[in-house]
């Protein structure tokens, strides 16, 4: 088998309009030629029909995963906009092709019966996404449903875009910065005509809601960080959910929920309200416990003080935790530079997956921050990641994984990047959460890309309800105390002590419940936004925060036009709370005094990562643990 490389991609400075051209005319040609011989009948068995359907794939899936990427990262608007409508393009051949009845002809007359398992499963995943796409309905239905689908990738980019772009920020006194850390203060002195900006960018918010003593600038910022994307997301909003419900119901489903359901772990749309209930209700009593604690601290401030927000929460449990469990949020940050973050990731990660990360400052990427790695095991070269991780203008404004390329065996090496927005000095160790649960991600796309004949399964591709749960798992290193006082040290080389660590573990407990309300506030939204698609969003919004969220609102608020998730994950956002009751029950079988036992870590890795989507979730999970996934584990984590 020939060693593979990674690919390599222009300089800074070079013509990526041009490069993005080109590739996206190579690879639709590409597709489009695989297609076109499937068709023409001169393949003929259903190995060979599946080895070209794969090459075809391949195409598609690169070029698009490039697209995605670069609309969201590049620095120049012409190559965002450009791979944009790259973007548009590629959806709409993607779209042509799933409504193509000769091709689908083809795999329905296939004989599985010569196929190995994975093969033979795929076959069938196929078949099932021809139908899901329409291509059995009639001429004028599949050309509704292509023009729908066109129309969705656009108002989903036009969506991202507003999200974007939309960076609000206040302007107060210095003396309002009080209580925030003196690099803050340093890092926002005030202008000419002496007053401070402070933006709605993480690197702001985050600081500002945790340790801002002045609520009124707190509930400004975070009303401003609640409105943007308002008013112009909201007809897009209202056209994506339309959209959504029509094509559904064209396909014989009830609304969207019913259709996306069908092809996640959790099966029907009815069994996500119950999870959402179900998950509210066993938060609903330590949630109301922890609630109650925040509000008597707020009211030693102000006893007029009647209910808190999203403005006073962050706040109030920071004061908790430092004044009941003895943990100082800015003490503790003292610990986390993002460069000595960074590295430890990557060291806890390698020693955790055994592998190394080899840095490649000689290899070309889209901004001068980003930074590139070869990702190597047993002294052979398995992938390619890129690291951008601080934000910049135009840039995306949340924190994920984008796929660059997805691994073939003994074609292409998997290469992913990821996208995050942290400052780049002091963490808050929130954010170091965030770096290891993206990260996780990130080596789930590397070592899923290895061993897959099938682009279909190759990396994070699974049920989309189960992708998160190994980010969320792996986020439980960064809770213990010899990994972090592996590299977290403060500007004098001391690490974070073990006792701080310990009360950090039990200050974090503090108040799960009450965010687990939260999280169920946000799945409700994008679950009943899907199915009810209300005349007056925000109403619902409203009513659906006032049912399961136990902060209160802020009035004149409009959260769901910056809700990016209702594009990405539609009537999903369930899936995040879904993946943490796997995770934590795959976490149990660690051992805590142990994280880096070799075999356990290692029949996680080749269990539950390795094979990327070649088999259902739940069986990679009982694959790991011996058993089917069970609530127990985290219906205890949440009553405590």
């Amino acid at each position: 088998m020939p060693l593979l490389v990674p690919r390599d991609l222009p300089a800074a400075d070079d013509d990526w309009v041009g490069f993005v051209e080109q590739l996206i005319s190579a690879h639709v040609s590409t597709a489009r030629a695989m297609s076109d011989e499937l068709k023409d009948g001169t393949v003929r068995s259903a190995s060979e029909v599946l080895a070209r359907w794969n090459d075809a794939t391949i195409a598609l899936t690169d070029a698009m995963a490039l697209s995605q990427l670069l609309s969201e990262v590049h620095p120049e608007v012409g190559v965002r906009t450009r791979s944009e409508v790259a973007a548009q393009e590629l959806a709409k051949f993607a779209t042509e092709s799933a409504l193509d009845a000769q091709l689908y002809a083809v795999f329905a007359a296939l004989d599985p019966s010569g196929l190995d398992p994975v093969a033979a499963r795929l076959l069938r995943h196929i078949v099932r996404d021809f139908r899901r796409a329409g291509v059995d309905q009639d001429a004028e239905t599949r050309g509704r449903l292509a023009a729908i689908s066109e129309r969705l990738t656009v108002l989903g980019q036009d969506f991202s875009r507003t999200i974007r772009d939309d960076v609000r920020s206040i302007r107060i006194a210095p003396e309002r910065l009080a209580g925030l850390p003196d690099d803050f203060i340093d890092a926002h002195p005030a202008d000419d005509n002496g007053l401070v900006t402070v933006t709605t960018d993480y690197p702001d918010s985050i600081p500002f809601r945790t340790f801002a003593h002045d609520r009124a600038a707190r509930h400004e910022l975070m009303a401003a960080f609640l409105n943007r994307g308002w008013p112009d997301n909201d007809p897009l909003l209202r056209e994506i959910l339309d959209l959504r419900h029509e094509q559904a119901t064209l396909l014989g489903y009830a609304d969207w929920p019913t259709y996306d359901a069908e092809v996640k772990m959790i099966g029907s749309a009815a069994a996500i309200e119950e999870f959402i209930d179900r998950i509210a209700a066993h938060a609903q009593g330590p949630g109301t416990r922890d609630l109650q604690v925040l509000l008597e601290r707020a009211q030693r401030d102000d006893p007029a003080i009647e209910e808190l927000s999203a403005a006073d929460s962050a706040y109030y449990a920071e004061l908790v935790r430092r004044e009941r469990f003895e943990v100082d949020a800015q003490e503790v940050r003292r610990y986390f530079a993002f460069p000595k973050v960074r590295d430890g990731l990557l060291a806890v990660t390698g020693r955790l997956f055994g592998v190394s990360y080899e840095a490649r400052p000689d290899v070309p990427t889209w901004h001068g921050e980003v930074t590139a790695y070869d990702v190597v095991r047993d002294g052979v070269v398995i992938g390619r990641i890129y690291l951008d991780l601080h934000p910049r203008e135009g840039k995306y404004k949340h924190a994920a994984q984008f796929t660059l390329v997805s691994g073939v065996r003994g074609r292409q090496l998997p290469e992913g990047a990821l996208v995050c927005n942290f400052p780049t000095g002091k963490m808050e160790h929130t954010e170091v959460i965030t770096l290891f649960h993206e990260f996780g991600h990130l080596v789930h796309h590397i070592l899923g890309g290895q061993d897959q004949e099938w682009v279909r399964y190759s990396g994070v591709a699974t049920e989309w309800d189960f992708v998160e749960a190994p980010s969320q798992l792996l986020e439980e290193w960064a809770w213990d105390a010899e990994v972090l006082r592996s590299f977290a040290t403060d500007d004098a080389g001391s690490a974070i002590p073990a006792e701080l660590v310990a009360k950090m573990v039990t200050a974090h407990e503090f108040g799960m419940a009450l965010q687990a309300r939260t999280q169920m506030f946000y799945a409700a939204t994008s679950y009943y936004l899907h199915r009810d698609r209300p005349a007056d969003h925000t109403a619902l919004v409203a009513r659906l925060q006032q049912r399961y969220d136990l902060l209160a609102r802020i009035p004149d608020t409009h959260f769901q036009a910056a809700f990016g998730h209702l594009d990405s994950y539609g009537s999903g956002y369930y899936t995040y709370m879904w993946s943490l009751v796997i995770a934590k029950d795959m976490f149990g079988a660690f051992d805590e005094a142990d994280l880096f036992d070799p075999i356990v870590a290692g029949r996680y890795r080749d269990c539950v990562l390795a094979p990327g989507g070649s088999a259902d979730a739940a069986d990679l999970v009982a694959d790991f643990l011996g058993r089917p996934t069970s609530f127990d584990t985290f219906g205890a984590w949440l009553a405590r």
